[in-house]
């Protein structure tokens, strides 16, 4: 039998109050830990976008005041941003932070790092972020993509090999996204301030690593 509506919001309300959801997240990393499938050697840092409603045709008639917009390319956005460390081996999650979408990605990143990394992976708006990384994971090299165009406009090729074997370890946090997004059905918020969405998140990350060290969970109990 399923849980009914009101009995699902006093849930919900528990997990906001007591800031139950993080801990979700630590306590199910730490038996994927106890498992020996999360893994402390290196972490890739990514972050995307979730959308919320821009439209000012609601009850309050204005646009919720935590999400903001920001500009992707040529496009525009509209909501917040879910920013995550995932294990560079296992690709499962284990830190993340909720932002509005106008918050440059390097400003969570010390957030987002275990601070035993030996290695840091990450798109180029993490780049000629030593400092920072050094801030927070001190043993941890800068694996981050650069730049590939200097200020001439030039291509340096040897840059580019480097950061396309880097993007091959870099890809696993698509995967986290992914199922987020796609299985979870993620790709908006559900609610209006960033306490609330930030609770889904949580709990979303929690059950995506979950999902995706199924087939190697299910492996150590086949007799």
């Amino acid at each position: 039998r399923l849980p009914d509506e009101t009995t699902i919001l006093r849930f919900r309300h528990l997990l906001e109050k007591h800031k139950l959801a993080p801990k979700i997240l630590q306590t199910v990393n730490e038996l994927l830990r106890g498992k020996g499938l999360l893994l402390r050697a290196g972490t890739v840092v990514d972050a995307t976008l979730i959308a919320a409603p821009s439209s000012t045709k609601n009850s309050s008639g204005e646009r919720d005041p935590e999400m903001h917009q920001t500009k992707k390319g040529n496009q525009w956005y509209f909501g917040m941003k879910l920013h995550i460390g995932v294990d560079s081996q296992s690709g499962l999650a284990h830190s993340a932070v909720v932002t509005a979408a106008n918050v440059h990605d390097k400003h969570p990143l010390p957030d987002l790092l275990h601070g035993a990394e030996q290695r840091v992976y990450g798109d180029s708006a993490y780049s000629s972020q030593k400092e920072l990384i050094a801030s927070k994971a001190p043993l941890a090299k800068d694996f981050t993509n650069q730049r590939v165009r200097n200020r001439q406009g030039e291509v340096d090729e040897a840059t580019r090999a480097k950061n396309r074997n880097k993007s091959r370890i870099r890809a696993r946090v698509e995967h986290v996204f992914c199922v987020v997004k796609r299985l979870w059905g993620y790709a908006k918020v559900r609610y209006r301030g960033l306490a609330k969405n930030a609770t889904r998140a949580f709990t979303a990350l929690a059950l995506a690593n979950i999902f995706l060290s199924r087939n190697r969970l299910l492996a150590q109990v086949r007799p």
